[in-house]
C-alpha cells in the first residue's frame, strides 16, 4: 500500500528569502528537461483560466495583457489555460477546436516569448467537458424536463393525462415529490442535468472512446502549428478524461470498470497526440492524485495511471487534486454546480485555514517514488499552496518533486518568480489563501487578485491607466 508521507509544512508568513546568490545555487533556479525541452528554471505557472477570451474562443487583447503579464515573471514553463478541443459554443474559453483559432495563438505564443525574453517555454492545456445545465426552477424541470415513467404513473393512478400527471406531481409536498423521483431525476431537479461517461444509452457518450483521440491529436497538432513549446493534455478534476480515469467509470464497453479498462482512453489519447506531434515535441498531462470523493480514485490508482502514462511516453506529469462535480454544493437556481464548492473542491484549492502550504507534496512523493521504482524518469510537478523559496526548495530536496507549480500565488505576484531568482523576494506580494479569486471563476467573470484589483493609481506595465473589468470595479492586470 502506498504510503502519502507527511510534507513539512511552513509557515504561510514565512519570509526566508533566497540572495541572488543562493537562487543560483538552488535547485529551483536550476535547468531540467522535458524531453525535448530544456528549461531555463524549475519554476511553473500551472493553467487558471481567467475568462478573457471572447465568446466564441479567440484570442482577445486581454488574453494577451493577461499572459503577458505572468511572462514578465520569467517562470521556466507557464500554461496556458484549459482550451476547449471541440468547435462547440463554450462562452469565453478559449478554443483549439478549429484552424481558424490558430493565428490568435499564434499570436499568444509570440507575445509571451517576447515579454519573457525567450526565458519561458509555453505550453497550452488543451480539454474536453460533457454537458452541464444550470438548476431548473421545479415547474420548469417537471413541465418540461421530466420523462414521465411507469413509475410515476403507478405512484399517481387518478391522473388521466401526462399534463395532469405534471401537475399533480407540482402540487405534492417538495419531499414528497422527491419521493417520487429517481436519483438521478433528483439530481437534475436539485443541482441541474449533468451528462456522466457511465451515460451509454446516449450515442454521443457511447461513441467518446472512438472520437476523442482524433479531437485531441488535432488540438495538438495545431498547438505546434501556433508555436507552442508543448501540450498538456487535460486529465484532471470534473473534465472527460478524469471521469474515464475515476472508479466512479463503471462503462462495460472496455473503457470501464477496471484499472485497466478505465487508462485504455487516456493511452489512446497520448498514442494519437504523439502521433500528430511526432517525438520532438513535449507532451505531458494534468492528473489527480487522489479523486478525494467516496468511491473515487485513490493515490494507488494514481501511481498505476502515472506508470502506465510515463511508459507512453509523456514527457511530464502534473499533479493537482479533487476538484469533482460528485460532492459539489448545491448551487442556487439558474445557476450550474461548480466542482471547487465540495470537499474536494476544498482539497483542490484549499484557504489558509486549511494549512494549504505543501499539503500535496506526500501525495507527490509518493506517485514520483513508484515511477522511479518502475524505472521511469517522469518529471513530476507538484502543485498546491505553494508560497515560499523554502517550501520549493524542501519539495525538490526531498525528491517529492522534480518542479514547483505555483496558481494563486503567481496570480497574487506573477513577479514572484523572478523577485526571489533576483534576491528580491522581500518585496514579493504575498497570497492570502482566501480564494477570492476562485469565487471569481465560479460567476465566470474576469478572475483577478484582491491584493491589486483596487490599486487604480498604478498604471498597467505599459503604462496605461488601470484597465477595468467590465464591471468597472476591479482592475484587470496587476500592477507593474
Amino acid at each position: 500500500m502506498l504510503e502519502p508521507g507527511v510534507p513539512r509544512l511552513l509557515p504561510l508568513n514565512h519570509d526566508r528569502w533566497p540572495t541572488a546568490d543562493e537562487a543560483r545555487a538552488s535547485r529551483l533556479f536550476s535547468p531540467i528537461r522535458l524531453g525535448p525541452l530544456e528549461l531555463r528554471t524549475r519554476t511553473w505557472v500551472p493553467a487558471m483560466v481567467p475568462w478573457r477570451a471572447s465568446e466564441d474562443g479567440f484570442v482577445t487583447p486581454e488574453v494577451l495583457r493577461w499572459y503577458g503579464r505572468f511572462a514578465d515573471g520569467e517562470p521556466g514553463v507557464l500554461v496556458i489555460e484549459a482550451t476547449g478541443i471541440r468547435d462547440v459554443p463554450s462562452g469565453p474559453l478559449l478554443r483549439i477546436g478549429h484552424e481558424r483559432f490558430v493565428p490568435g495563438l499564434r499570436e499568444l505564443v509570440e507575445l509571451v516569448r517576447a515579454r519573457s525574453r525567450g526565458r519561458t517555454k509555453l505550453l497550452i492545456q488543451v480539454l474536453d467537458f460533457l454537458a452541464i445545465k444550470r438548476r431548473p426552477e421545479k415547474d420548469k424541470y417537471v413541465r418540461r424536463f421530466l420523462a414521465l415513467t411507469d413509475a410515476h404513473r403507478a405512484a399517481l393512478p387518478h391522473c388521466t393525462s401526462d399534463d395532469e400527471l405534471r401537475a399533480a406531481l407540482l402540487a405534492l409536498p417538495h419531499a414528497e415529490l422527491l419521493a417520487l423521483l429517481s436519483p438521478r431525476e433528483r439530481e437534475n431537479l436539485e443541482y441541474g442535468y449533468r451528462e456522466r461517461v457511465n451515460d451509454l444509452e446516449l450515442p454521443h457518450i457511447r461513441d467518446l472512446p472512438r472520437v476523442l483521440p482524433g479531437l485531441f491529436a488535432a488540438a495538438a497538432r495545431r498547438a505546434r502549428d501556433a508555436g507552442f513549446d508543448g501540450v498538456e493534455l487535460h486529465f484532471a478534476h470534473a473534465y472527460t478524461l478524469a471521469s474515464f480515469l475515476s472508479r466512479t467509470n463503471v462503462r462495460g464497453d472496455g473503457y470501464g470498470g477496471s484499472r485497466e479498462h478505465r487508462v485504455r482512453l487516456a493511452l489512446e489519447v497520448v498514442a494519437a497526440a504523439r502521433a500528430a506531434v511526432g517525438a520532438d515535441f513535449c507532451l505531458g498531462a494534468r492528473m489527480l492524485s487522489d479523486e478525494a470523493i467516496d468511491g473515487g480514485s485513490t493515490l494507488e490508482d494514481t501511481a498505476y495511471y502515472a506508470c502506465e502514462l510515463g511508459r507512453a511516453g509523456l514527457d511530464f506529469l502534473s499533479l493537482s487534486k479533487g476538484g469533482k462535480f460528485d460532492d459539489a454544493k448545491q448551487p442556487k437556481v439558474g445557476e450550474a454546480a461548480y466542482p471547487y464548492t465540495g470537499p474536494s473542491g476544498h482539497a483542490c484549492m484549499p484557504t489558509k485555514k486549511m494549512g494549504p502550504h505543501g499539503r500535496n507534496l506526500g501525495d507527490a512523493r509518493a506517485i514520483r517514488a513508484a515511477l522511479r521504482a518502475d524505472g521511469l524518469a517522469t518529471p513530476v510537478v507538484a502543485a498546491g499552496g505553494m508560497h515560499s523559496f523554502e517550501l520549493a526548495e524542501h519539495a525538490l530536496e526531498s525528491g517529492a518533486c522534480d518542479l514547483v507549480a505555483a496558481a494563486r500565488q503567481s496570480l497574487a505576484d506573477p513577479d514572484w518568480w523572478k523577485k526571489m531568482e533576483t534576491g528580491r523576494g522581500a518585496s514579493v506580494r504575498r497570497c492570502l489563501f482566501t480564494n477570492y479569486c476562485e469565487a471569481l471563476d465560479q460567476r465566470h467573470v474576469e478572475v483577478t487578485c484582491q491584493l491589486w484589483d483596487r490599486a487604480f493609481d498604478a498604471p498597467d506595465v505599459d503604462g496605461a491607466p488601470a484597465r477595468r473589468a467590465k464591471d468597472g470595479k476591479r482592475r484587470l492586470e496587476p500592477p507593474a
